[in-house]
């Protein structure tokens, strides 16, 4: 005999098959990330649409309990990018989670993962004038990494464990 939900229930969970004495049962999982927010493996990310500065962006994303997103491999860019472009229909730059401030050509990620991947231009970063510690996507029509003055204003994207 098998129990089954609502559309409407189905629509907002997850559903997964277990079995007990034989029989199958469809089981109400809640989501793992929050409304508005895209699951990618074990994260949750949200694209930010208001510009801010890379700090205020870390500090927006710290209130929802996550940090400006940590690239770890070229999937989860385009993952990033189809967040943005999904939301805006365009391909506009963000901020995400790596900086130089600290030290001068080592960067990190805000989150405090270890900064593996990256898919930096030709020639980035390049600290032009002696003042981009930033880190945003979608730079020139190659759509790659750029540094940037950390005091631009700028969209982002959030990330958090889910």
């Amino acid at each position: 005999m098998m129990k089954l939900m609502t559309a409407s229930a189905l629509l907002f969970a997850m559903v997964t098959l277990t079995t007990a004495a034989g029989e199958w049962y469809l089981v109400k999982k809640s989501p793992s990330c929050p409304c508005g927010w895209t699951e990618y493996y074990d994260q949750c990310l949200i694209y930010v649409a208001k510009p801010m500065s890379w700090a205020q962006a870390e500090i927006n994303c710290q209130s929802m309990n996550a940090n400006l997103a940590s690239v770890q491999s070229l999937e989860e860019y385009q993952v990033i990018q189809r967040l943005i472009s999904d939301a805006t229909q365009q391909d506009g730059p963000a901020w995400i989670g790596a900086s130089d401030a600290i030290k001068e050509k080592f960067w990190f990620w805000s989150d405090g993962t270890p900064l593996k991947y990256t898919n930096w231009c030709t020639g980035q970063p390049d600290n032009f004038q002696g003042n981009q510690n930033c880190a945003y996507v979608n730079f020139s029509d190659k759509k790659c990494w750029d540094d940037g003055g950390c005091e631009y204003v700028i969209p982002s994207v959030c990330a958090k464990k889910n």
